[in-house]
């Protein structure tokens, strides 16, 4: 038992680490390298363009709605299946932002803040409810076809690489959420 609030500690302290280490100086590069940021970022398609952006949203809402559920859900099995998500979808931002800075794109996408705005003021039962419909169950279908497009569709060789990559855990992800939400539904 002394274990899972170390574990916790520890996921919220990397993820909070990942994210300082992210943001600002990200701003800083975005503003001091608007010019060659342009036509850097002109060199990838459209498409692989938006899958950055997409998936990079999708990433940051995950991981902002997973830390609001260590402390919001009521759920044992909801904050261990966020915790994952932490771990999970932390070292995929990681991987797509190397690659989005390699096209001169250095500002991180921003979550989805309506989303995130609504599960603030759940708590308990509510936001468990909230949580695994719209980021878990619903959030993973979406980054499932996100993914699956790019692998199939994507122009950049590094990005479609990538997405192929991280499908089998992104759809392992979807599986896991369609099974918590059984789990909860039946208690």
């Amino acid at each position: 038992m002394s274990r899972s609030p170390m574990s916790y500690t520890r996921v919220i302290a990397l993820s909070l680490a990942a994210v300082a280490a992210l943001a600002p100086p990200a701003q800083a590069q975005t503003q001091g390298t608007a010019g060659a940021g342009d036509a850097q970022s002109q060199t990838l398609s459209p498409i692989d363009q938006q899958f950055l952006q997409d998936a990079g949203q999708a990433g940051a809402t995950e991981l902002a709605a997973s830390k609001l559920a260590l402390t919001h859900a009521s759920g044992r099995q909801v904050r261990e299946f966020a915790q994952r998500m932490i771990i999970d979808h932390t070292k995929l931002a990681r991987n797509l932002d190397v690659l989005a800075k390699r096209h001169g794109i250095t500002a991180p996408p921003a979550a989805d803040s309506a989303l995130i705005g609504s599960l603030q003021n759940l708590q308990g039962a509510e936001f468990d409810k909230a949580y695994i419909e719209q980021v878990a169950v619903s959030g993973h279908q979406k980054a499932v076809e996100l993914f699956r497009k790019e692998s199939e569709s994507g122009n950049d060789t590094a990005l479609k690489a990538a997405a192929t990559k991280a499908l089998p855990v992104i759809s392992h992800h979807c599986e896991m959420a369609q099974q918590l939400a059984k789990a909860k539904a039946a208690s």
